[in-house]
């Protein structure tokens, strides 16, 4: 399978989702607004997020695709279905226990969590409720991160990238149908949140049975004493640390805002959702399609062709990302006059903004390049060299924050994030090339260069098409999008135009992946 097409339809999915986000975000806050409801349902609902994130998602996939590559390369069927078998009925005995744990020990888990509902009995009871509805959410997602990595192994990448659509369609119904017959109307958002995790769940089962991996249960026993198995929980140790690296980072960033002027949270807050688009669509759909590749290369012992593919998914990444970073930092103002600036979003709210996304903006190279680094690690089954850097650069994150946050306030603690993107990614690299993983290929002279002048040409275009950028703050909704719709346009243009003229062709970054 081509990787530039797997590239382009788990964007295009990732897009797809991201858009129904914006949308289900919309709904929610049209159907239910802002009060005791909502705060009750978005606490309960953040624990299995989380738990998702770590383990599912995180932790789960990094150490198991690669032994499963490892064992579709180097056992054969046979072998690779018991290893699917013992590693499915294990995920789904601990993972059942932590649900029924969840759901017993809510009123604990909120105690802890959200301390000051206890002051509201009420608001309380109806936390503990959602959270009692919500917590099954991980036991589905545990089971959707086994099937996607089996299927990305595979090389079906389509289903995998598609099934977080269905839990913001889930939202949407839920809150548009079926909060009239609900009481109170916010335990609609809790069921959809458990339809969402299981109709997630059910998409994927037909494919995995189509390559005759539909995981049987098994001998508990038999899947502990499984090698494999026990390797995988082995290098699950440290990627759950490496995972929550990022969680802890947004977390201590939270509490350094709270301490700014009124509006800081929410304006890095908006900002950081610019910066999920492009990190999204490029940053974690290059990790998805590179990770099994290079997983059967390392199975295979084909270390040239690992190198290779390394440097072809770098090239990728600043070919795409270069400009992304370069747009949102000088269209950061008309992107969110744009998109935000209505009602009680006003002027100052946009400027403020906008210094948060140009500080971002900064570290997207670095961001999305770690997501492509990364895998060079995993692919290998070293999860301890990336958690070590991980750990490095949130102590780096913390330092800058120290620095830049007395005279750049909420803008500095988006730029330590960005600059220590760029640490991580740089370190990533730097071990890369020591441990002679990775060496670049011949060409990157020419390559940078070429993307410096078309990099040239799109600042010159966006400099005189955006103009004035108090222009962006007045007129109407619909005359500035079709506007900056032009800008964006006339951007990509000059952008793809001179690399065309350059030379570039699409055919140059044709790769397959690895079988």
């Amino acid at each position: 399978m081509s990787l530039l097409r797997a590239l382009a339809t788990v964007s295009s999915m990732t897009l797809l989702s991201r858009i129904l986000g914006f949308v289900r975000d919309f709904v929610v806050a049209r159907t239910f607004g802002a009060g005791v409801a909502t705060d009750a349902f978005f606490v309960a609902f953040r624990l299995p997020n989380l738990l998702r994130r770590l383990f599912a998602e995180g932790a789960f996939s990094q150490a198991f695709v690669p032994i499963l590559a490892e064992y579709k390369n180097r056992r054969g069927d046979a072998e690779t279905r018991h290893l699917v078998d013992h590693a499915a009925t294990l995920l789904g005995l601990a993972v059942m226990l932590v649900t029924l744990l969840g759901i017993a020990a809510a009123p604990l888990i909120i105690y802890i969590s959200a301390p000051g509902f206890s002051a509201n009995p009420e608001k309380f009871a109806l936390t503990v409720e959602l959270t009692r509805i919500t917590f099954p959410y991980i036991l589905f997602m545990a089971l959707v991160a086994l099937a996607g990595g089996i299927l990305n192994t595979w090389s079906r990448f389509a289903v995998p990238a598609f099934t977080p659509v269905l839990l913001n369609l889930s939202f949407i119904a839920m809150a548009l149908l079926a909060a009239p017959y609900f009481d109170p109307p916010i335990a609609a958002l809790a069921w959809a949140v458990f339809i969402g995790g299981l109709l997630q769940f059910g998409l994927q089962m037909p494919y995995l049975a189509k390559i005759g991996m539909l995981p049987r249960p098994t001998d508990v026993r038999a899947a502990f004493r499984d090698p494999a198995v026990r390797r995988i929980l082995k290098l699950m140790a440290p990627a759950v640390l490496g995972v929550s690296v990022s969680q802890i980072s947004l977390l201590i960033n939270t509490i350094f805002a709270s301490f700014l002027p009124s509006g800081s949270v929410s304006w890095l807050y908006y900002a950081d959702r610019l910066m999920e688009f492009p990190s999204g669509l490029l940053g974690a759909a290059l990790g998805t399609i590179l990770l099994p590749s290079l997983s059967r290369l390392h199975a295979q012992e084909r270390k040239g062709d690992f190198s290779a593919m390394l440097d072809w998914g770098l090239r990728l990444t600043l070919l795409l990302t270069l400009p992304a970073a370069l747009g949102l930092a000088m269209l950061a103002l008309p992107l969110i006059a744009t998109l935000f600036h209505h009602g009680a979003f006003d002027a100052q709210d946009v400027l403020q903004t906008r210094s948060a996304l140009i500080a971002y903006s900064v570290g997207l190279t670095g961001l999305i390049l770690v997501k492509v680094l990364a895998p060079g690690f995993y692919a290998r089954q070293d999860i301890r060299t990336p958690v070590k850097i991980g750990l490095i650069t949130l102590a780096a994150t913390q330092l800058m924050n120290l620095a830049f946050i007395a005279w750049l306030q909420h803008a500095g603690l988006a730029l330590s994030i960005g600059l220590a993107s760029c640490l991580n990614a740089a370190m990533l690299y730097r071990g890369l090339r020591r441990r002679k993983v990775y060496a670049p290929q011949p060409g990157w002279a020419a390559f940078t260069a070429k993307l410096a002048a078309a990099l040239l040409a799109m600042a010159a275009v966006l400099w005189f098409a955006a103009g004035p950028p108090d222009a962006w703050l007045h007129g109407e909704a619909v005359a500035r999008a079709l506007r900056l719709a032009v800008v964006i346009g006339l951007g990509m243009l000059a952008y793809f135009g001179m690399l065309a003229l350059l030379g570039f062709r699409l055919r140059d970054f044709r790769r397959r992946a690895a079988e």
